[in-house]
């Protein structure tokens, strides 16, 4: 009984061991991330043509895809929504991302992956003022870095922390083709997610 107890023992710890050791390489893996979080707008205010319009913190939600070019490089596609309020009405902004991370290799800890990563951004955003006026926002185009960790519960699921910043220029807020107002859509979002990798 002894025998069988530590035998079984030795094997949990051997698929445990194999199993971990391939979670710091995602290299030619292809996964899918869910996430969710919070998001700041960029200073808190959106600037209008009739004064300051101040903005809350928000919710963001998202899901993307992530390819692994080698042991460090990584390729990734998001899609991310986010929306909240503010004094004159309510602010969403899709956030359609493609970028890179670079992943650091930790040899304590094969299961937590850090990485670091930066790319491009197309903001779509739309607003929603409270007196029911039709107001339009342009379509910015930005840039993001951001930092974040993997914890890989088994070989092909890790649970995922991520804070990102998107950096982006003023872009028009419009009425009937005139413009009204200015709305800056950068960010700092923190979220929290999982990915999983199909192969």
């Amino acid at each position: 009984m002894k025998q069988i107890i530590v035998g079984g023992v030795l094997t949990a710890a051997i698929a445990l061991a194999s199993g971990t050791a391939m979670a710091e390489s995602i290299k030619g893996r292809v996964g899918v991330t869910g996430r969710v979080g919070f998001q700041i707008p960029a200073d808190n205010e959106a600037e209008f043509g009739w004064g300051n319009n101040k903005t809350d913190t928000g919710f963001v939600g998202g899901a993307g895809l992530i390819y692994g070019i080698d042991n460090n490089w990584a390729m990734e596609f998001d899609v991310t929504h986010s929306s909240f309020e503010s004094d004159t009405g309510d602010f969403n902004v899709t956030d359609i991302s493609l970028g890179a991370q670079y992943r650091f290799r930790v040899p304590e800890s094969r299961k937590a992956v850090p990485y670091l990563g930066a790319g491009l951004d197309i903001l779509v955003a739309d607003y929603d003022p409270y007196d029911g006026a039709s107001l339009d926002v342009d379509t910015a185009l930005g840039a993001h870095v951001k930092g974040g960790v993997d914890y890989f519960v088994t070989r092909d699921l890790a649970l995922n922390a991520e804070a990102k910043f998107v950096f982006a220029p003023d872009t028009d807020i419009t009425y009937q083709g005139i413009h009204t107002g200015d709305f800056d859509p950068s960010s700092f979002s923190g979220t929290i997610g999982v990915r999983y990798f199909f192969n």
